[in-house]
């Protein structure tokens, strides 16, 4: 199958066409840019249409990001030109990118959390009065039409900090909408939205492409893909791949595209005979915890899933002692367990992997391998309590090696590796405490399909090693994929555990949505 466009592809009168001779509202053509000698793209070809929605697809580190911040103004170009509705298109920067009729929402959020609803919405172009006073029922009421067309029923009036994640994300994509843009850039939008909240999103997005907006889409949910895009454009390190109609691929040639090769197995499970019970759990109580039962046994994948506010989360951090366990009895490997800080759980045997890598995980401007040794530094200590750098540095290789994270070495900042290795280098952080139980929360949320594989890969090899792992995912394909057993929560409880041969999406989303059956 060829791609209907590829950068060799003939131009028509000076402009890039599509199959039916429809001309795109932006062009962008042989785009270059190069940081500290490195190319994050060369010579890479993009284009969008009115009335489409443009999926934006490749492994991190691909270069989508870069393209699209060129797109908005953030970046300027080393080499190559862009013509939006058939004229030269140079940015000065991102206000200039607005004011032209281009929007984005960039993956990290880009609000002030003690402002409003409303104020964050128009901050910067909120509206006055003749006198220059702040128009606060115009402002509201414009919020409040965002808010509605996109199905939050939270007032505009409330402070945003008070918000989910998943309902600020939504603020974000009201505040990209209010610009009435002619392009609309969403960097995985989904992330943090509930089913709900995704069905809206896919509506509103219907809507702009009926409008006649130009949407560009990216995600590594492929299912994403297929629900909502009309085309799809793929890099690969820096260049462009082609760009074909959504119709004639399916999920493997996706794949294949953005990889360079066919992934012959997206979940990677291995059968082992799992252990003894290496963590017990009866009638945990804790914040937004209600009476959890169950157990982790060594060797084994246990997945727990549930919808947004299940209190998975929550589990987890009771677990790991950053949240008061109020009641109930905890056995760890036969040994009652307490833990009243993440010092006591480190100390113990347990280690936990956030599902923010970025605020909570990680400290960015540091170097991979501090990173990887911060929570293990006691074992680092010379003579008269100084740190054996040389010890710290051999770790950092040996993890790095290990889990095959791409790095130019132990001090390179975390910031500039890509998101499947800033999750290698998260999971090392609790590896090289050598836990006995792994928390493992959302693993794999903005994360390539490539990358995901290759955690797939550790978490087998962990197997293999006797860790009990605790996998927490709200993708039921990464957890029918890759579990052993399933738990499933409901508003701070187990609704219900199953073993891998009986788990379904249809049982599982039942008890997930607080429709009991019969105990298993």
């Amino acid at each position: 199958m060829q791609p209907l466009f590829e950068r060799d592809s003939p131009l028509r009168g000076g402009v890039l066409v599509d199959e039916t001779g429809k001309p795109p509202i932006l062009e962008m053509r042989g785009m270059s840019k190069a940081f500290a000698g490195v190319h994050a793209l060369e010579g890479v070809d993009f284009r969008a249409f009115a009335g489409e929605v443009m999926a934006l697809l490749g492994e991190n580190g691909a270069g989508k990001s870069t393209l699209m911040k060129i797109l908005a103004g953030v970046y300027s170009a080393d080499s190559g030109e862009m013509r939006f509705e058939g004229r030269s298109l140079e940015l000065k920067g991102p206000r200039d990118a607005q004011a032209r009729g281009i929007s984005i929402i960039h993956q990290e959020l880009n609000l002030v959390p003690e402002l409003s609803i409303a104020e964050n919405i128009f901050l910067g172009r909120e509206p006055v009065h003749a006198g220059g006073r702040l128009d606060w029922k115009r402002l509201n009421k414009e919020a409040s039409i965002l808010l509605e067309g996109l199905g939050v029923k939270s007032r505009p009036d409330r402070r945003l900090g008070a918000l989910t994640v998943g309902q600020q994300q939504m603020v974000e994509i009201a505040k990209a909408i209010s610009f009435n843009s002619k392009i609309i850039v969403m960097d995985e939008p989904t992330g943090a939205l509930t089913d709900t909240e995704t069905e809206s999103l896919f509506r509103v997005i219907r809507e702009l492409r009926a409008a006649g907006k130009a949407v560009v889409y990216i995600s590594h949910r492929l299912s994403e893909i297929f629900a909502v895009c009309d085309r799809a454009t793929v890099l690969r390190d820096g260049r462009l791949v082609g760009e074909r109609a959504v119709a004639e691929l399916d999920e493997d040639a996706v794949i294949e595209m953005m990889v360079g090769r066919r992934l012959t197995e997206q979940y990677p499970r291995i059968d082992i005979e799992a252990g003894s019970a290496r963590l017990s759990v009866e009638g945990l109580e804790g914040p937004r915890t209600k009476g959890a039962s169950f157990e982790a046994r060594a060797g084994e994948i246990l997945g727990v899933t549930g919808l947004m506010g299940a209190g998975r989360t929550e589990l987890a951090l009771a677990l790991f002692g950053a949240l008061p366990v109020t009641k109930g009895r905890i056995l760890l490997d036969g040994a009652p367990y307490r833990p009243r800080s993440p010092h006591e759980a480190i100390a113990a045997g347990i280690a936990y992997v956030s599902e923010d890598r970025k605020d909570l995980g990680l400290l960015l401007d540091l170097g991979v391998g501090e990173n990887m040794t911060l929570p293990a530094l006691r074992t680092f200590q010379g003579a008269f309590f100084s740190l054996s750098s040389s010890r710290e540095r051999s770790k950092a290789r040996e993890f790095i090696g290990r889990l095959q994270v791409k790095t130019t070495g132990p001090g390179q900042a975390v910031r500039n590796l890509s998101g499947g290795n800033q999750q290698k280098v998260s999971i090392a952080k609790g590896l090289v405490t050598a836990p006995r139980l792994l928390i493992l929360d959302e693993p794999t949320r903005g994360v390539d399909v490539g990358a995901k594989k290759e955690i797939y890969n550790i978490m087998n090899e962990l197997k293999r090693q006797g860790l009990a792992i605790m996998m927490l995912s709200s993708e039921l394909a990464e957890i029918l994929g890759m579990s052993d057993r399933v738990m499933v929560m409901h508003e701070g409880e187990v609704a219900g555990v199953f073993g891998r041969e009986e788990a379904t999406q249809e049982r599982i989303m039942r008890l997930a949505i607080g429709i009991k059956e019969g105990a298993l």
